[in-house]
């Protein structure tokens, strides 16, 4: 079984009211996520992928379908702080999720909660803080720091507590572009040398690209998945349900529009240089 499994999950917040149909946020959604992955879930707001995270760490429990978190079933009350200390959820506002007024006693909450023994604290912390690149602030006030400086805080938190996986729910949308690259690069780094499993929700198509698998989300159901490249060459029928596609995709598909002989579209702006220098030359 996969690590985490989703088995075609309906959710809706609202019940039947004046005899109107519900409209589910998750609809018959089915989905699969493997150790030390990093996928990424995009689509427009409303499409159900915020709604979708939650359900991955038991927030949120499935009206009806199952989602199991390495072999164990979210619904079973039993099992949700098991659950939740193998899925960590970083959510939209880093503000939201800080507690403390100095960082270090903030990323120290979490294990804190679980009862981790003091010295193992200590170390936890000096570890999570330094994977993200923050020890040397660790000292400092949450609320003096940046937004992508409050965001890394917010992820060292829950890497404090020893989760398999983590999950965020658009963590860059509220970061300038500098923020939003010190959070991608902190997620990269702890995917591809740390080994942990990432799930990444967000709007932004670019910071999909390096994702190993990107799932395409509409009106609560998973439209389209597969590598990047995959996904996003196929630039019109993401168009065609509103969906934006990386800027250098863009670029691509719009020159090979005019009669530009591009082989593929190109992901991000290097790859789109060098495909134009051979056709230039």
């Amino acid at each position: 079984m996969s690590f985490i499994s989703i088995e075609n999950v309906f959710f809706s917040y609202d019940n039947i009211e004046d005899g109107k149909p519900v409209v589910n946020a998750v609809d018959g959604v089915s989905l699969s996520v493997e150790k030390g992955e990093f996928v990424a879930v995009i689509g427009h707001n409303g499409c159900g992928k915020s709604t979708l995270a939650k359900h991955l760490n038991a927030m949120l429990l499935p009206d009806s379908g199952k989602v199991y978190v390495d072999g164990d079933d979210t619904c079973d009350e039993e099992k949700t702080w098991d659950i939740r200390a193998k899925v960590g959820l970083v959510l939209q506002n880093p503000d939201n999720q800080l507690v403390a007024s100095v960082v270090e006693e903030d990323v120290a909450f979490g294990p804190e909660n679980l009862g981790v023994d003091p010295r193992e604290i200590r170390e936890r912390v000096d570890a999570a803080l330094k994977a993200v690149g923050m020890y040397e602030y660790r000292l400092h006030a949450p609320y003096k720091l940046s937004g992508g400086q409050k965001q890394r805080i917010a992820i060292a938190g829950i890497l404090a507590i020893q989760p398999q996986c983590i999950v965020l729910d658009e963590p860059t949308a509220m970061l300038d572009p500098l923020g939003r690259e010190e959070v991608l690069s902190t997620l990269l780094r702890l995917n591809r040398e740390m080994g942990m499993t990432v799930v990444l929700i967000t709007h932004y198509m670019d910071e999909a690209v390096p994702a190993d698998r990107v799932v395409v989300m509409d009106s609560g159901k998973v439209l389209l998945q597969g590598t990047p490249r995959e996904v996003f060459s196929q630039v019109e029928l993401l168009k065609k349900h509103r969906l934006d596609v990386p800027q250098a995709a863009e670029l691509g598909f719009r020159l090979r529009g005019f009669g530009v002989p591009f082989d593929r579209v190109p992901l991000d702006e290097q790859e789109c240089a060098e495909m134009l220098l051979e056709v230039l030359q």
